[in-house]
């Protein structure tokens, strides 16, 4: 959980009152989803343990450990299996890895604490997902998460 009064909004860049704790599936659920530039999202501690995740995505342990592993050394060669679909690797450089299979695709960026891992589908960009999750996994990154 993060607390704070005022919590900048990295989506919009405005700040926004917060008076209880922020929890990760906050983020997920406003900072992924929120920006209909994501469909599905999770964010997952480095030890590979899932910390939230969209309604619906029911990403298995064994891949999220996988990913946080991807993670912390990035290799285009090797490909990333999500929901059991195998994913190619188009670019893998510390500390993001970007990935597609026909039509969806996903962006999984490390922080200090944790991964993100946004996914988009059919009439989604690529970009703007990318955007979306590296402007939160920054933030996370300058509250040292």
């Amino acid at each position: 959980y993060y607390s704070s009064s005022t919590l900048l909004c990295p989506s919009t860049s405005t700040r926004v009152l917060r008076s209880s704790a922020m929890s990760w599936q906050a983020y997920v659920d406003d900072q992924l989803i929120g920006t209909r530039k994501v469909n599905k999202a999770a964010i997952i501690g480095l030890d590979g343990n899932i910390w939230a995740q969209s309604a619906g995505f029911n990403l298995p342990p064994a891949e999220g450990q996988a990913i946080a592993a991807a993670s912390k050394a990035p290799n285009p060669a090797m490909p990333i299996i999500l929901l059991g679909n195998k994913f190619m690797v188009l670019r893998a450089e510390d500390p993001s890895i970007y990935c597609r299979k026909d039509s969806d695709g996903a962006c999984i960026t490390k922080t200090n604490q944790c991964v993100i891992l946004g996914m988009y589908g059919t009439d989604m960009q690529a970009g703007e997902c990318n955007v979306a999750v590296e402007k939160l996994a920054d933030y996370l990154r300058e509250q040292g998460y």
